[in-house]
Formats: structure tokens, sequence, C-alpha cells
């Protein structure tokens, strides 16, 4: 793999994940970011204490503000600390992130513009992980549907692993996005939008108790909220909606000089 010119940032939104992020942390691959920062959304265990105490990046929140906002604050603070790519990745240890120097090579190639990380190799693998079931199912059928709507060929699109360059970050105006779940499926609609590429890579994927969850009644909440998602996107593509989401963003004054 050639040397690494980009400047990479992850970023980690967390939540009551003072088990699992120094265990995270560890399986970075040394030498592949720059700079790693932790949003804490208002934990009650010590997710800042251990974050800190491994020397990253930490801001908290005073109150939850939810999966989304913790996000908005993420990619807010890594654009401002001149990342050329951005990588979120849980800190609850179910992504592998040893795959993120692969994920980022794709970005700085120019092959792709946004990489997912795909859990989804095959039925067998992905339940033997721990996935649920009715996840399973859910995530197969939403992932179908979305790849056709968006023109896209992804494994799977609700992966908590992406990796964003930061042209994707600075178009997207994901401040306009939902600050709970579904914030996640309006961002891929506003790529396949936008016109960027996106691509994935196979990833191991860890589900265990320690590891956060939603559950069935948020799972299913969030289903339909990706596909109401789906038909403003096909609404605003076929000209019959105007919706702000899909409004591309001024650019940051960093990327002005």
């Amino acid at each position: 793999m050639s040397e690494r010119k980009s400047k990479v940032i992850v970023v980690m939104p967390a939540y009551n994940a003072a088990q699992t992020v120094e265990k995270t942390v560890a399986d970075i691959p040394e030498n592949s970011v720059d700079e790693i920062i932790l949003v804490d959304d208002a934990s009650k265990d010590n997710t800042v204490e251990v974050a800190k105490r491994l020397g990253l990046t930490v801001v908290e929140h005073s109150e939850n503000r939810g999966y989304g906002g913790n996000q908005k604050t993420c990619y807010t603070l890594a654009l401002e600390h001149g990342a050329d790519i951005v990588v979120m990745v849980h800190p609850d240890y179910q992504y592998d992130p040893r795959l993120i120097p692969y994920m980022t090579g794709f970005i700085e190639q120019g092959i792709c513009d946004v990489v997912f990380g795909n859990r989804v190799r095959n039925r067998r693998y992905t339940l033997e992980s721990g996935m649920p079931l009715y996840k399973y199912i859910s995530n197969r059928a939403l992932s179908i549907l979305e790849n056709i709507v968006l023109d896209l060929n992804l494994g799977e699109c609700h992966t908590g692993f992406r990796a964003y360059s930061r042209q994707v970050l600075e178009t997207i105006p994901f401040m306009q996005n939902s600050e709970d779940f579904v914030f996640d499926s309006q961002f891929l609609t506003q790529a396949a939008y936008f016109g960027f590429n996106v691509g994935d890579v196979p990833v191991p994927c860890r589900y265990m108790p320690e590891a956060s969850q939603i559950n069935f009644l948020r799972s299913t909440t969030y289903g339909l909220e990706t596909l109401r998602t789906l038909l403003q996107f096909l609404g605003q593509k076929w000209g019959i909606l105007n919706l702000p989401i899909y409004q591309a963003q001024t650019k940051t004054t960093a990327s002005e000089d």
C-alpha cells in the first residue's frame, strides 16, 4: 500500500462506551490516522475519562443530542481540524478498525468519495457474528430497496463504519439532517443525490452485550424513517419537492484557501 498523503481523522460518536473504546482504539493500525476525535453524548459511565486517558481529542455534549446530533459535532470538528478524509467508527468495538487504511486508500486514490464497511458478506457469516435475525432481514430488505432507488450496489446501507472525503462533508448539508438514527440514511441519499462515488469493503462484525444496539421498537422506527427518506429523495429528484437537506452547502472557510 502506498504511503498516505492525506490527513485522516477518525471520529467516534460515543455514548456509554467506557467498556469498549480502548479495545477499538487499540485496533486502529499505527500511523493510519492523524487524530481521533471522540464526541461524548452525555454518557452515564466514564467514557470521557477513558478517552482522555487514551489521549483522544474529547468533546462533551452537556445533554444528549442523539446519534445524528453527535455526528454533526464530529464532522464539524473534523473539518475544523483540517481533515482530508474522515472515518466514522463506533467506539463500541462492533466494527473492525483494522480496515481503516483500506477504506481511506480508496478515497485517496480517487476511486471512491464514500466508503462503507459492509458487514453482510453472506447470511451464515452475518448471523453467526450475532446479528439478530430480524435485523438481518430488515437490513437486507432495506438495502436492496435503497440500492434500487439510489442506483447503488452496496452490500449493506446501514453500517456504522464509514469514510468520507472532505469534499463530501463540505457539500452535503448534514446540519439539516435529523439528530436521530435516520441521519445515516439521509446522508446516503444525499451522497447519491450529489453524484458522489459510493463503494464498500467487507468488514468483520462483532455483536456482544457491551456493544451498543437499538431495540426492536427503535429499529422499526428507523426503518420507517428510512422509507420516508427514500420517498423524499424521489420527490426531490423528480422536482416535486425542494428540501433543505438536498441544497448543497457553501464551502467552508478552510476549503477556500
